[in-house]
């Protein structure tokens, strides 16, 4: 299913034209939940992944925080299948008599946890994305590559999970790996991503408003620089202005490949790349939720009508994920080279 961003209020860089050379295409994934296969883009998806090439595994080190208890993978997908249909049963009734004795049986073995793992751990598929889908993203230098393939290790390293990627062409994949190892454990549910299909959509976006000049954060701060745009300025704004290129103008939330960084937790810091001190580019956010009550406006048509979720999981957050309490993590690649590492920031 096609899912569609509503218009913007207006075009901003008619009213400020200096935005207008800072610009970005960004693609919205619209992760939903689904059954993709190894052909799809996806995210938390089986991989197209060659039978007879190793699979990643994280070397660590991987301690215990002291806190929490690890899952499995299978204990994860088992404790969402029994909230799934607890919450499926009459509401009017208290949570824990809407368990059958073999769900809380089940429910509590998987509370206990396992132990925390010794030695290498598989890393977990996160996001598979065909060039088809996503036509802007392509690695430097690779005119081959058509498929880009992210894992993460579900332990933090040390505030989130350590990540890698993968370009390579589907059409030399022949023979693919049935059965791709798990980790014996998990740190957090939310580093399990739900399988979903996507259904990508190009939209503009601008800086981050920090991220602009001095000027520019001035002007955009006068509401009296605003009136060009007529009556699709909201009034509502005219005491902070620059609240309505924050959450209508500038930035998409949810997952999305390209665009601009969002920022938030920390103000905007330089991202250059380790082995060439080039400026680097976004190439892909795992977002905790495709929107909140401040970017509700970016939400698809129809979308917050149509799309159920997980039981348990925060509002607009169809693949499960939840890192940092809430937080995006965003790769960055150099554009120089895609052998050159890529960076992982969490705002």
């Amino acid at each position: 299913m096609s899912r569609t961003t509503p218009p913007r209020p207006f075009d901003v860089a008619a009213v400020f034209p200096q935005l207008a050379p800072m610009a970005r295409t960004a693609t919205r994934l619209h992760p939903r939940p689904g059954s993709p296969s190894p052909h799809d883009s996806s995210v938390g998806g089986p991989l197209l992944w060659p039978a007879g090439e190793p699979w990643p595994y994280c070397e660590g080190p991987h301690e215990w925080d002291g806190f929490n208890v690890p899952l499995s993978p299978e204990d994860v997908r088992v404790q969402r299948h029994i909230r799934a249909m607890v919450a499926s049963r009459p509401a009017g009734l208290p949570e824990l008599s809407r368990y059958t004795p073999e769900e809380r049986a089940t429910d509590n073995r998987i509370n206990d946890g396992r132990p925390w793992p010794e030695g290498p751990v598989a890393m977990l598929p996160v996001a598979q994305l065909y060039v088809r889908d996503v036509p802007l993203l392509r690695p430097p230098g690779q005119a081959e590559a058509d498929l880009l393939q992210i894992l993460w290790c579900p332990f933090d390293h040390p505030a989130h999970p350590r990540t890698a990627l993968f370009w390579r062409s589907a059409a030399t994949v022949t023979d693919v790996l049935a059965t791709p190892p798990e980790p014996p454990a998990i740190q957090f549910p939310g580093y399990l991503p739900e399988p979903c299909l996507l259904a990508p959509e190009q939209v503009t976006e601008y800086p981050h408003f920090m991220e602009l000049t001095k000027e520019l954060q001035h002007r955009l701060r006068d509401w009296s620089s605003w009136q060009a745009a007529g009556a699709a300025v909201d009034s509502s704004y005219a005491d902070a202005p620059e609240e309505l290129y924050k959450k209508w103008l500038s930035i998409s939330p949810g997952w999305k490949t390209g665009g601009w960084t969002r920022w938030g937790l920390t103000d905007p810091m330089p991202r250059t790349c380790p082995a060439c001190g080039t400026a680097m580019d976004p190439l892909l956010t795992i977002a905790a939720s495709e929107w909140n009550d401040g970017t509700a406006n970016w939400a698809p048509v129809g979308d917050q009508d149509r799309a159920p979720l997980p039981p348990g999981t925060p509002p607009a957050n169809y693949t499960a994920v939840d890192l940092a309490r809430g937080y995006d993590l965003q790769l960055h690649t150099c554009p120089a080279s895609p052998d050159h590492p890529h960076i992982e920031l969490i705002q």
